[in-house]
């Protein structure tokens, strides 16, 4: 079957054609970004310390990490998903993102490259951006228990005259 991808010579061999609609593609990804953000924000309020525009920034580090990890490590991983005739979604994705930049369905290299290098390192390190205040939080609070026991090893050691 001949595709819809410019250049018309573009040798994709068992190319398959999209089964899910642009518009069915559009909404997935829009529902399930807002999953990830509404649940970022819901959980980000559980914390009081933690400003309105850090909860936002903590949805934005979330939503973008996951895209490079879930979508661009697929395209990296996923040598062949132009041949995909399951309707599998990332696989439609990336079918339907070709159509605007054919390097994606020829596998172009530096595209490949540049993909493969957000998915595996850019994505987590965005991942890790949403916890940073997380951390930071968890590590201030288990930090006080160990100041305190530190300040009492030393006033008994002052009461017992080692010091």
């Amino acid at each position: 079957m001949s595709h819809p991808y410019v250049p018309r010579d573009l040798n994709l061999v068992d190319y398959a054609p999209n089964l899910l609609s642009q518009s069915t593609i559009l909404a997935a990804y829009g529902l399930a970004s807002l999953f990830v953000v509404s649940l970022i924000r819901v959980i980000s309020g559980k914390v009081p310390k933690i400003s309105k525009t850090d909860r936002w920034l903590m949805c934005w580090w979330a939503f973008t990490g996951l895209t490079h990890i879930i979508l661009e490590g697929y395209f990296a991983f996923s040598p062949e998903f132009y041949k995909d005739k399951s309707g599998f979604y990332l696989a439609e994705v990336w079918k339907e993102y070709s159509k605007g930049d054919s390097r994606y369905a020829a596998r172009d290299a530096g595209v490949v490259a540049v993909e493969g290098i957000t998915a595996v390192l850019e994505g987590p390190a965005s991942l890790l951006s949403v916890y940073r205040k997380i951390v930071q939080l968890y590590s201030s609070v288990c930090n006080f228990p160990w100041a305190a026991l530190w300040h009492c090893c030393i006033f008994y050691d002052f009461l017992l005259g080692r010091r």
